[in-house]
């Protein structure tokens, strides 16, 4: 007889691709999620997966029994989840984490719409992780995806950064990228960090290299970083949604516009607090205004 244990296993291993990830999602250890897919391939007969060196990968009927499945294991565990919502006591405060860029443009012009108490702390995709796993965070909105055990990341948006340089800037005209990064490195800087974060991107990406160039200005903060370029203190890195106003005002213009990269953010939580209405109110508010 099969256990509802062993497809929420063969679930959780078809999502990650591994039976050590999926035994971390499900907090259980890496022989027991074995036991588990090797009772139910047993079960069914043949096998599930075929093990290759780095990942194992469903075979045409682990994709079959997968489609089957999924939809009702999920039914399931929101049914439970909901159950389970209802004795949870209500949060008078919903703890939020974020750059402090992305909360001052997309969150906080929302705040007056937030029909619960918040508690906002900035910081680093790791530094809010670990507050979100100490329960000292509710929601997080991060660039990284980590993968941690009762830690669900929900898809929010692509942020785009682009090249950004003061509007009276003399800019080579040219479309030959060998041109354009002999020019670009020969420009004043101004960086996040000194690990060039997102420079390291645009040079690694369009360019297959890594920038040969020394910031002249470290700023960890982009509103400020945008305020230096438009007083004409260098080139930077800078997330569209944060140069609108600057742009119209014709205080700043971007560079080489076509060598742009994208960046995935995202919003995590425990999955403990999945079902609390307040909690998926303000995930909601967030997601409608990002």
């Amino acid at each position: 007889m099969v256990d509802f244990e062993w497809y929420r296993s063969f679930c959780a291993i078809y999502k990650h691709h591994s039976v050590s990830e999926a035994a971390k999602t499900r907090m259980m250890t890496q022989p027991a999620m074995s036991q588990h897919l090797a009772a139910l391939e047993a079960e069914v007969g043949e096998a599930l997966f075929i093990r290759t060196s780095r990942k194992i990968v469903p075979t045409e009927r682990g994709k079959e029994l997968y489609s089957q499945l999924a939809p009702l294991i999920e039914s399931l565990e929101d049914t439970t989840m909901s159950f389970k919502s209802a004795s949870l006591p209500t949060l008078t405060v919903i703890k939020l984490g974020a750059a402090h860029e992305f909360f001052s443009e997309k969150i906080l012009p929302q705040l007056h719409n937030y029909k619960t108490c918040t508690l906002s702390q900035f910081g680093t995709a790791e530094q809010l992780l670990e507050l979100l796993k100490e329960d000292k965070l509710d929601i997080i909105i991060t660039s990284k995806r980590f993968q941690t055990p009762g830690v669900e990341y929900l898809k929010l948006m692509d942020e785009e950064f682009v090249i950004v340089a003061p509007i009276d800037y003399q800019i080579l005209e040219s479309d030959n990228l060998k041109l354009m990064e002999q020019w670009l490195s020969a420009q004043s800087w101004i960086s996040y960090g000194l690990e060039l974060p997102i420079i390291r991107r645009i040079w690694r990406e369009h360019f297959k290299k890594r920038p040969l160039i020394r910031p002249i200005h470290i700023i960890p903060n982009l509103h400020m970083i945008l305020k230096a370029v438009e007083n004409g203190a260098g080139l930077s890195v800078l997330p569209t949604y944060l140069l609108e106003k600057s742009l119209n005002d014709g205080r700043s213009k971007v560079v080489f516009e076509p060598l742009k990269v994208k960046n995935e953010l995202y919003i995590a939580y425990p999955l403990k607090n999945k079902h609390l209405p307040q909690i998926n109110e303000v995930m909601s508010l967030i997601r409608e205004n990002k």
